[in-house]
């Protein structure tokens, strides 16, 4: 290869790096998300008192449904950041968690999608545990079938992953 071959290498590898505003982008998201977190937190805290049980378990589940696309958000910059930008060596590091480095791109795909059917599943059991005010059958439908869709998805997904490193396994035939 050519000067010109390696120049034109050296700017597409170098362009990874064009990848960090967006990250740097999802970690502003993130620190907006724990705003919205504590305002959420702070109005829970002052209307449990008076309210029903219910509506604090509904005001738990916003909570936790508030995490949990925190912690995807964090899933997702830690493994785009190790994949893409730069390798992070857990040896050097061996106070961060393992889960967040070293997630190979079927790994995320795995993690995604099981954490957006997590994600709907609390959204429908919000909706469950509010449904005298929410009874509109239309839209449980709807999220209850998106939370469905999100299951299928995710365990064909799982299905595929599986056949793909099994064949990967097998022996190859020579020629």
């Amino acid at each position: 290869m050519g000067r010109v071959g390696h120049f034109v290498e050296a700017i597409i590898f170098s362009s990874r790096w064009l990848i960090a505003p967006f990250l740097l982008g999802l970690v502003v998201g993130l620190a907006a998300l724990v705003l919205k977190f504590l305002i959420k937190l702070y109005e829970f805290v002052i209307h449990i008192p008076g309210a029903p049980p219910a509506d604090v378990i509904v005001g738990i589940l916003t909570l936790v449904d508030l995490t949990l696309v925190a912690s995807l958000i964090v899933l997702v910059i830690c493994s785009i950041y190790d994949n893409f930008i730069t390798d992070i060596d857990p040896v050097k590091h061996p106070e961060w968690p393992e889960g967040l480095v070293k997630i190979g791109f079927s790994g995320l795909k795995q993690k995604l999608f099981g954490a957006i059917a997590v994600i709907a599943a609390v959204n429908v059991l919000e909706w469950f545990m509010d449904i005298e005010r929410q009874a509109d059958n239309i839209k449980l439908a709807w999220v209850v079938g998106i939370l469905l869709a999100f299951a299928v998805s995710m365990l064909i997904l799982a299905i595929a992953d599986r056949l793909s490193e099994r064949a990967s396994e097998l022996p190859r035939k020579r020629k």
